[in-house]
């Protein structure tokens, strides 16, 4: 049974760690180029990279900036794999690159499919407050994410749950599903049932302006998005004229006539802004130019007074 593996972040390293545990043969690693990160511009590896070295890999990793390059569609029909395994890689895999092993090519989703096809499912169950969300194994197609479904497992969504804590817990759930669904693809057993695609909805990819904080919209839907955009690319608003990032909050129930955005209360330890619907009290956040810190750390020193504005 040989495997090729394909997956970039740190959702991608549990289930590589539990093939290879699992005694499968994994014949190469298929990550992204090293990219530059930080301040310094440091080269850093893709998380997967990392645990493949840690594997004992380092051989058999390749990273091309266009897997459909012939080089490399080349290199998986020298290969020939039995299998390939994905679990967010961040490249399409071409037609020709689907056709390749004999079993066809699965991908590890971190989504209930067909709800949440795209490049942010978790954050998405997040955003519009599901209660549950789960991985999904899939045969991939040429489509996005409109594969015939092997499998599902499911996990509930907690009321702290940011999409660091979820993604930790569906790279652990979609480790222990994938090496429960290879036994049947090997034996012909597993199953194949299409999507309905009447039932999609789709999460597109992030960007850094979704996290601008705005207060006219309910409490509720603002802490979930706060939870949402951490780690990445965080919430934020500005007040008095510096930006600070939102890490953490809760909603408050207010009848002040305060416009949205004004903060109605400030302790020693909390700071409480109306919204559109209730109110929000701020308990993690970050300075420019500091590390996150809860609030009481924040309010030793810096002043923040009932009346000031987030946002303005």
């Amino acid at each position: 049974m040989k495997i090729v593996y394909m997956g970039t972040p740190d959702f991608a390293v549990a289930p590589l760690k539990k093939i290879a545990e699992a005694g499968y043969d994994i014949e190469a690693v298929f990550t992204q180029p090293d990219r530059q990160k930080g301040r310094g511009k440091k080269v850093a590896y893709s998380d997967v990279k990392t645990a493949a070295i840690e594997l004992g890999l380092e051989e058999r990793i390749y990273q091309p900036e266009k897997l459909r390059d012939a080089e490399y569609v080349k290199i998986l029909k020298n290969i020939a794999p039995d299998l390939i395994v994905v679990a967010a890689y961040g490249q399409i895999l071409s037609q020709e690159i689907l056709d390749i092993p004999r079993l066809g090519c699965v991908n590890i989703h971190a989504s209930l499919l067909p709800k949440y096809r795209g490049a942010s499912p978790i954050e998405a169950s997040i955003m519009n407050g599901d209660e549950k969300t789960g991985i999904t194994i899939m045969y991939m197609a040429k489509g996005l994410d409109t594969g015939d479904i092997i499998t599902k497992g499911e996990i509930p969504i907690e009321a702290d749950d940011t999409t660091e804590t979820l993604t930790e817990k569906l790279s652990l759930l979609g480790a222990q599903l994938i090496v429960d669904t290879i036994p049947g693809l090997m034996d012909g057993t597993a199953e194949r049932t299409p999507q309905n695609d009447e039932e999609s909805c789709y999460a597109g990819k992030l960007d850094k302006d979704m996290g601008n904080l705005d207060f006219s919209r309910p409490a509720e839907e603002l802490e979930r998005l706060i939870r949402a955009l951490n780690p990445w690319p965080c919430a934020y608003s500005t007040l008095d004229g510096k930006s600070l990032k939102i890490f953490g909050s809760r909603v408050e129930q207010s009848d002040s006539d305060a416009a949205p955005g004004t903060v109605i209360n400030v302790t020693k330890k909390l700071i409480t802004v109306r919204c559109g619907v209730g109110a929000l009290t701020i308990t993690k956040l970050q300075p420019e130019g500091k590390k996150p810190m809860d609030t009481v750390a924040f309010l030793n020193g810096y002043k923040v007074s009932v009346g000031d504005v987030f946002g303005r």
